[in-house]
């Protein structure tokens, strides 16, 4: 940036122009959806080259994303006929194919590590100090681990043979075998689970197990003992992925010396082991309340029935998980205690003196450097938020039993919508700071961390968790009309990254898991998670904008953004612009970190522009039609929005300053779409669709 104000006036003549030349580039396809303001044309061309750019590479991804690209991607109405119907299928077969484990854990999937099977990638058994062995390679680059042999091994009734393209290839001889690698020495709190991937065969009802020994303890013994279930994956391609609880034995404690794998009635059967580690918990507590989001978003856009009626029973099952797993119901949030998930830092300093604690501050959602977890704001922030969106899908379900949804262990909408406010209470109230008059998380030792969270406390009040007195007090730190002492960003440089706030405003050097060990050395702002910023998390920005001092302030904010993305890409997009100036900051990206994620895998900067319908708007697909909301600017005599694909139709949807709708329409002319909006709207015209308007005053 160098110097640029972080608001700049848009020049008209020289505006439009870049954004012919950059339309001319970006080859928007005619169908993809419009947003028209009258007096606005190129901010509203730019802003829509924004949702191409990012959109057009972009659909259903790792349940992470499930609550933020659904809302995005499935709106815009793309060709007609089969093509019409491409990004549902797509989200239907990504949604029904999430792998739930058999206690209702939706896995992450992101890619392999040498991690837990069902969680993120890192940290790695490598960065805790665990141990492993691992005969064949992952195949993922920056996540390999050390490459091992079987010299050392020590097989009791089986017999090794060779190291194949799958792994090391074991027979199994007796009835009883056991397989156990060389002595080592690790603390028992870094590996809470063993991993074992691998293929095996004729097993039958084989009992397979491992045992250990500690300082204490160096014998192996039967007390020592913990199940796990025998495969039979003699022909698929891919290994099975094994993980073995260790930590709910209350013997896996202290330092361990010794493993090994045993197969008790085995005798035939052959074994192959491609790796066998230890395993961090690198779970996500937020997988299965996106995964319920994402199902129900998916349901009222499209009101495929037949993917309701099949979810359904997952979606609870999901819901159910987490509030055993994180004692929702008695704690009010989400209470996480997994090993490494406490909320402390792996990175600490004491009388002065930084300390490493390796197996501390693991990540629990998309901040995964940050020790989010214990007693976990961001996470209860989506859990309110589901508590509510599941009790509006369960009151749909018991009010359409034509739909043949099974109501078998349904929830009460009443007790979920009521249970939300409780939450919400306890949110304002918990992670409430009133020293800086915002919001943090607290770790499982009742301490309360804050580093100015933007992306936390935007979406407190955007998804209205905050009470107007905190939206206030948030909304005047991040405008820079209140300062926060202590702070590293204030004022107009909470912005300096032109797109977004910085992620935090506090410099961070405490606050991380312990394999992100040398904050020091990356300057302030040119890492993503201190001080750097995320262009789709502008979308919260501007709801929470939109929420505390309404729609002038966001449309302001917007001007900003596309004035930005114009810059970058007259410069020939992200990658040159940015390269061209260190100054301007550095893109994260493809394993190299930075302090700007705007392309690559941030995928969910699909979200930028989603306040124009979400926001001005207020938009929102119901299960018999849609809801709308507008808060337009004053200088906006209206905005239409074209091609929204809701149910069986597509729409075109103007709003005008006056409280006059337009509905323009195509699809079946049998249905009728109930419009719920606010009691001083009227429709002005219905083209093509038949339409129900439903005002608030309307009984």
């Amino acid at each position: 940036m160098n110097g640029l104000a972080f608001r700049r006036a848009l020049s008209g003549v020289c505006f439009i122009i870049s954004c012919l030349a950059m339309l001319a580039r970006a080859e928007v396809p005619a169908d993809f959806p419009r947003y028209v303001v009258p007096g606005h044309e190129a901010e509203m061309e730019s802003l829509r080259q924004l949702f191409w750019l990012h959109y057009q590479s972009t659909g259903p991804q790792i349940v992470l994303w499930d609550e933020w690209l659904p809302n995005a991607t499935l709106w815009p109405a793309r060709g007609s006929g089969a093509a019409l119907q491409d990004m549902r299928c797509r989200w239907s077969q990504a949604l029904a194919g999430r792998v739930m484990d058999a206690e209702g854990y939706v896995a992450t999937q992101q890619h392999d590590g040498s991690a837990h099977a069902l969680g993120w990638p890192f940290p790695l058994w490598t960065q805790a100090g665990g141990i492993g062995w691992h005969f064949r390679p992952l195949g993922v680059p920056g996540y390999e681990a050390p490459p091992a042999t079987p010299d050392g091994w020590k097989l009791d009734g089986a017999t090794g043979k060779n190291v194949n393209d799958r792994g090391w290839q074991v027979e199994i001889a007796r009835d009883a075998a056991t397989l156990q690698p060389p002595p080592f020495a690790i603390e028992a709190r870094i590996a809470p689970w063993l991993r074992l991937n691998w293929w095996a065969n004729n097993l039958g009802k084989a009992k397979c197990f491992i045992e250990w020994t500690t300082e204490g303890e160096p014998e192996f013994s039967r007390e020592r003992r913990v199940y796990f279930e025998p495969v039979d994956t003699a022909a698929p391609a891919r290994e099975a992925r094994t993980m073995v609880h260790m930590h709910a034995s209350p013997d896996w404690k202290g330092t361990i010396t010794k493993l090994r794998l045993g197969f008790e009635s085995a005798a035939g059967g052959q074994v192959v082991v491609k790796s066998f580690h230890t395993a961090c918990d690198t779970r996500h507590n937020v997988n299965n309340l996106n995964f319920i989001r994402g199902c129900r978003d998916y349901f009222l856009w499209t009101k495929d029935v037949g993917f309701l009626r099949g979810q359904m029973p997952r979606i609870r099952a999901a819901m159910r998980f987490v509030e055993r797993e994180f004692q929702t119901r008695e704690k009010k949030c989400i209470y996480t205690t997994w090993p490494g998930h406490e909320g402390r830092s792996g990175v600490r300093r004491i009388d002065g003196k930084k300390q490493i604690v390796r197996g501390e501050g693991v990540g629990s959602n998309y901040w995964d450097l940050l020790p989010f977890g214990g007693e976990d704001a961001l996470a209860t922030i989506y859990y309110y938020d589901t508590l509510l969106k599941l009790a509006q899908l369960e009151e749909s379900v018991a009010a359409h039993s034509e739909w043949g949804v099974s109501r078998e262990g349904a929830f009460q909408p009443a007790n979920l919508a009521d249970f939300a406010k409780e939450v919400k209470h306890h949110f304002g109230e918990r992670f409430w700071n009133p020293a800086t008059g915002r919001f943090g998380t607290v770790d499982l030792d009742g301490q309360l961390h804050d580093y100015g969270f933007t992306f936390l406390n935007c979406e407190a009040v955007a998804f209205d968790l905050a009470t107007p007195e905190q939206a206030k007090s948030i909304y005047a730190w991040l405008s820079g009309k209140r300062t926060v002492e202590g702070d590293t960003s204030t004022g107009a440089d909470i912005y300096q990254w032109r797109f977004a706030p910085r992620s935090t405003t506090r410099r961070n050097l405490d606050y991380y898991f312990w394999g992100w060990s040398d904050p020091e050395s990356v300057p302030w702002g040119y890492q993503v998670q201190d001080g750097g910023a995320v262009l789709g998390w502008t979308h919260y920005d501007l709801m929470m904008r939109l929420k505390t001092a309404g729609p002038d302030d966001v449309a302001q904010r917007l001007l900003t953004i596309a004035s930005w993305f114009q810059d970058t890409q007259s410069e020939g997009g992200y990658r040159a612009y940015y390269a061209k100036d260190p100054a301007r900051g550095s893109l994260q990206g493809g394993n190299v970190p930075g302090g700007l994620g705007l392309d690559r895998e941030f995928i969910e900067s699909v979200l930028a522009t989603q306040t124009m319908l979400y926001g001005f708007l207020g938009f929102r697909p119901t299960v018999d039609g849609f809801e709308v909301k507008p808060q337009l600017p004053r200088d906006w005599v209206e905005l239409t929005i074209t091609r929204i694909h809701l149910h069986d139709s597509v729409l075109d949807l103007t709003a005008t300053s006056d409280g006059g709708l337009k509905i323009q329409g195509e699809g079946n002319p049998g249905t009728r779409l109930v419009i719920r909006a606010p009691k001083s709207t009227r429709v002005l015209s219905a083209e093509g669709v038949n339409v129900k308007l439903v005002r608030d005053s309307d009984k």
